[in-house]
């Protein structure tokens, strides 16, 4: 089972054709040209809010950050309707310090997604070097091992200070994301900051930060507005009132800038006195009633049906407003509505996509929930059907789960969820398959479960894999993949033999299936021919074995899949190593290198392959330097290659083990050979393989011990090792890896020994220098 290559994904609203903001700033919508990018960017996501008028300037604010330029954390942490958006546009254009911005939303909860927004935003200050953006768009790069510290080192490399803002902070919730940004502040180049802005944050360690001294906070007391500010602000709405009656709104709203906003609007739509007004309360509970109440009274029903059913959308166009409301001229009614009031939000400079305030938008969809309870999940529907007409499979996806539509869902999954693998969004990939998970759905679409399982087993999730396989069923339909030439059968045949659950002679029977399913025009032809040459090779045939490789080859470079094609090169030149035959070995291997290096995949799991068989070939010339590269390439990889991928996990592990046995390190080729143990324990017939680690077993216990080093650390001490450069604390790892606190400190001992140190920031200097983690 190995990667698919794919049609880029659409970005979820237009990408801008110009620069949105008034400050000045490099306009590209995109990287540069010899830069891949792993997803398409959500341009107004990167753009520094409008200037709108009726904002009250903050001009002591603003001195206030800008003279905490040698404090590396501003946090600006208030409950919604306080104007941290604001203020932090109008520190932008005070401070002579180029801003990069990143407004977050529920999607940056996928490290890779957060990263690679960070990184663009920045590098629109200074360009950052390419070979970051080829780490980003690898596949299998490791969060934390090596995007984390190539993206901080970037940082530390830039000559100019800058301001990195991170608005709706609150939104992120993902630990692993945290963690990075966290990691990241510790790069940052003298005179620059991180500043986040949001309702508060749970996921970043604000509290350790106050404790050093190096964050600068500002919360509601400070964002509150005066009597004088509060005045500017009614105004802006059209509403004049003495500074008498305005003391006792701003006293009763607590300075709550949204809360006198709409105190103002009430005023000025239903004719209220302001000391009436003033009987709001300045919390979400008394600004919902008074929504209710107030406000949505003083609309037209057209009006109010139109704020509460359109407030199930994330971003709002008027096509799919119309749609979603079946009706027409939601176009006109968004660009009115901007005009009259600061709650719905422009995207764009066109006036075509817009949100509402996240506040308004909350109380909006509570409103619509208590007036219409029933109608939430047809407008749902109705969004995700538009976002699947347009081009927007992913958005369709979203609002079809929110939605509860199962049906759509699992129409929509498998043309997003292998595009999303390859740029590595594993942790949305997580987030899509659990929602099926969540409402018991595994078994009931064949497309889902077979994509389900395969891309989990590419991603070492073996348990996970196995349940989602053992759960699918049999497709008699003939019904075929979104690329309207693959039967649902022959990738669930793929899957199953790729991860041999049923021994080598069932993976015979599926790899033939598979091979005989899947046509010459479909995408997945390379994967079918390899898992047939894979299990010729199981089953001891190994001419045929060449033959299926051969062609999986040829089709992997044609038709796009690269790893294919390198896995089936490792396999002839593991074959020729097994005759003697080792300058055709190291013509395979130099190919299946080249293509790896072309399509970035030198973090991607299947790639563990190429760095064990370039070890033994470079130990054949006597390149000791080049072995050692390659050893430390596969050590790195090697905790993701599981029982779930059996042949592969085995086949790598033993080519190391041969290795270090070339070496005289008989306790790095042991190690590998007690992880054998433990998958051939759960994947007991994997054919041929067997005799293959009787034999390397036999050559370990010839020879004398070795000490311990390097090559004997286990697989669960190099998950451990990336988490020793991070701020986090012994007992907050074991939560990151839900392992107890004894075992995690157990690791790290082990792991200090075979490296031959005696604390953390030794051993983390030392995995530095062997190449183990990134700088």
């Amino acid at each position: 089972m190995c990667r698919w290559t794919t049609p880029a994904l659409r970005p979820s609203v237009p990408v801008l054709s110009e620069s949105t903001r008034t400050i000045e700033r490099r306009p590209r919508t995109r990287v540069r040209d010899d830069e891949t990018p792993p997803l398409e960017l959500v341009e107004s996501k990167l753009a520094i809010p409008f200037t709108r008028k009726g904002i009250v300037p903050r001009p002591a604010l603003v001195e206030r950050l800008m003279a905490s330029f040698s404090v590396p954390v501003v946090a600006v942490l208030a409950p919604p309707g306080y104007g941290k958006t604001t203020l932090m546009f109008q520190w932008a254009e005070a401070d002579d310090r180029p801003f990069a911005w990143v407004s977050l939303d529920r999607r940056d909860n996928d490290p890779k997604v957060l990263l690679t927004y960070v990184a663009v935003a920045v590098d629109r200050i200074e360009p950052l070097a390419p070979a970051l953006y080829a780490a980003m768009s690898a596949p299998g790069a490791s969060i934390r091992a090596a995007l984390v510290p190539r993206l901080g080192a970037a940082l530390a490399a830039m000559t100019q200070p800058f301001v990195l803002v991170l608005d709706d902070v609150h939104l992120l919730r993902d630990r692993d994301g945290a963690d990075a940004l966290t990691t990241l502040v510790e790069h940052l180049p003298a005179g620059s900051q991180m500043a986040i802005a949001g309702r508060g944050t749970e996921s970043l360690p604000i509290g350790r930060l106050r404790a050093d001294g190096r964050v600068l906070e500002m919360g509601t007391r400070d964002l509150a507005l005066d009597v004088r500010d509060a005045s500017s602000l009614v105004r802006s709405a059209g509403v004049q009132i003495t500074r008498g009656q305005m003391r006792p709104l701003v006293d009763r709203m607590e300075g709550w800038p949204v809360g006198l906003y709409l105190a103002a609007l009430s005023i000025k739509a239903g004719g209220r006195e302001p000391s009436s007004a003033a009987a709001l309360a300045g919390d979400d509970r008394f600004i919902a009633d008074y929504i209710r109440s107030e406000f949505l009274e003083n609309l037209s029903r057209t009006a109010v049906s139109f704020l509460t059913r359109t407030s199930v959308l994330d971003t709002l166009s008027g096509s799919l407003c119309d749609a979603v409301l079946e009706r027409s001229g939601s176009a006109k009614a968004l660009r009115s509505m901007e005009r009259k009031n600061l709650l719905l939000l422009p995207l764009d400079r066109e006036g075509t996509w817009y949100r509402y305030h996240h506040l308004f938008r909350d109380l909006l969809r509570a409103e619509l929930n208590r007036r219409e309870p029933d109608l939430g999940a047809t407008l749902l529907g109705r969004a995700a059907a538009w976002c699947e007409e347009n081009g927007r499979p992913e958005d369709a996806l979203e609002y079809a789960q929110e939605a509860g539509d199962a049906g759509r869902a699992a129409r929509l999954l498998p043309s997003v969820m292998l595009p999303a693998h390859n740029h590595g969004r594993l942790t949305t990939i997580r987030r899509w398959l659990a929602w099926f998970a969540d409402h018991d759905l595994i078994g009931r679409y064949p497309a889902v479960d077979a994509l389900g399982g395969g891309v989990l087993a590419l991603m070492g999730e073996a348990a996970e894999a196995d349940r989602w396989i053992a759960a699918a069923k049999p497709d008699e339909s003939g019904s075929l993949l979104p690329d309207g030439v693959t039967p649902y059968a022959a990738l669930l045949a793929i899957v199953r033999a790729a991860m041999c659950a049923d021994g080598a002679r069932r993976v015979e029977v599926d790899a033939a299936l598979a091979r005989d399913q899947v046509p010459e025009e479909s995408p997945w032809r390379a994967t079918a021919l390899l898992v047939h040459g894979i299990a010729n090779l199981l089953n001891g045939r190994y001419l045929e074995a060449e033959v299926d490789l051969e062609d999986a080859i040829e089709v992997g470079e044609r038709s796009g899949s690269p790893d294919t094609a390198a896995v089936a090169l490792c396999e002839l030149a593991m074959v020729a190593m097994a005759r003697g035959e080792w300058g055709d070995a190291r013509r395979d291997a130099r190919r299946a290198a080249s293509i790896v290096h072309r399509a970035h995949l030198e973090e991607y799991v299947t790639s563990a392959m190429v760095h064990a068989v370039r070890a033994r070939l470079a130990l054949h010339q006597g390149d000791l330097a080049g072995a050692h590269r390659d050893l430390v390439s596969a050590q790195r990889l090697r905790p993701r290659l599981t029982y779930a991928l059996p042949w592969m996990a085995v086949q790598v592990r033993l080519e190391l083990a041969r290795a270090y046995l070339s070496l005289a390190d008989r306790a790095g080729a042991r190690t590998m050979i007690r992880e054998v143990d433990e998958i051939v324990r759960r994947r007991p017939d994997l054919g041929v393989l067997g005799g293959e680690l009787d034999d390397v077993r036999r050559q370990i216990s010839s020879g004398p011990a070795t000490a311990p080093g390097m090559s004997t650390l286990t697989t669960a001490e190099l998950r451990l090792l990336p988490y020793l450069p991070t701020h986090l604390t012994f007992p907050e790892i074991s939560e990151r890896l839900f392992l107890s606190r004894h075992t995690i400190k157990t690791q790290a001992i082990s792991i200090y020994r075979k490296l031959c140190v005696s604390s953390r920031s030794e051993a983390i200097q030392q995995a530095r220098d062997l190449g183990l983690i990134g700088p």
